[in-house]
């Protein structure tokens, strides 16, 4: 008997495909305080609007060799990566969790992991828009949707938020400097919130991990010493995107090894 999930998988990646087409919109806009629905999208360099025809995610790029039909002007090739990083992930999550509410609930903040990663690339800023909205929309998900329990999102919840709240006051009793942004918290909190507090260890423990490294890779490259600042969201977010993806297996593991039977 024919298996109808291939055509699933197939489906879920261009929803997401074409969700990051918008979020690339976001990405730009929304820092600026431009509206994200209006106008439609523009070559930024001519300031023509994209025929419909010249802005089918991920494919048409590669047919206009990353260049306006209208002016020749290059466009980056950011905007196929977070077309295409948005369809697999969203592949991903329907081939692992499967068709239920878990899934739009994850849906969801796939999407919003990916704007809000770009964003702190960009500006150094994780938008309330998304973190705090995030936080709510945790736990409405997790008081309606019987596969989740609200306790263990509003413990996600404390345990994120507060962990790097407590860190960053600690910092800036030491030193007298902030050490950690207020979006990083909050974003952290909203993690915990779709996650659950079993995931906050195992994202803090990734994200310090990869983000020691690149960072200090960095600042070897830009001779600027560990002074250097780097944005932390988008390690927060890659922690939480491996929980999703097979991370929870060892978070549970780790959590058993130093408190059996709590997992």
């Amino acid at each position: 008997m024919y298996s109808l999930e291939p055509a699933f998988i197939f489906i879920f990646f261009w929803l997401g495909a074409i969700l990051g087409s918008f979020g690339n919109v976001i990405i730009y806009r929304l820092p600026k305080g431009e509206s994200i629905v209006s106008p439609r999208s523009y070559c930024y360099s001519c300031k023509k609007q994209i025929k419909w025809y010249d802005n089918i995610p991920v494919i048409s790029w590669f047919i206009l060799r990353g260049k306006c039909r209208s002016c020749g002007a290059k466009y980056s090739f950011r905007y196929p990566f977070v077309e295409l990083l948005t369809g697999v992930l969203f592949a991903l999550a329907y081939y692992y969790i499967g068709m239920s509410w878990t899934l739009l609930e994850y849906l969801i903040f796939i999407f919003g992991l990916v704007v809000c990663t770009f964003i702190d690339l960009d500006h150094m800023i994780l938008p309330d828009e998304f973190t705090l909205s995030g936080i709510v929309i945790g736990l409405v998900g997790a008081a309606l949707n019987p596969q989740r329990e609200f306790l263990d999102s509003l413990f996600g919840v404390l345990m994120g938020g507060g962990f790097l709240w407590g860190m960053a006051y600690v910092y800036y009793l030491l030193t007298k400097q902030e050490g950690m942004g207020g979006g990083d918290i909050k974003l952290l909190a909203w993690i915990g919130a779709l996650l659950g507090w079993k995931a906050i260890p195992f994202v803090i423990m990734t994200s310090a991990i990869t983000g020691s490294i690149i960072g200090l890779i960095m600042a070897r490259k830009q001779n600027a010493g560990l002074k250097s600042v780097i944005p932390f969201g988008p390690y927060l977010a890659l922690g939480a995107i491996i929980y999703l993806f097979g991370g929870e297996a060892i978070a549970l593991w780790y959590l058993d090894l130093f408190m059996p039977g709590i997992s």
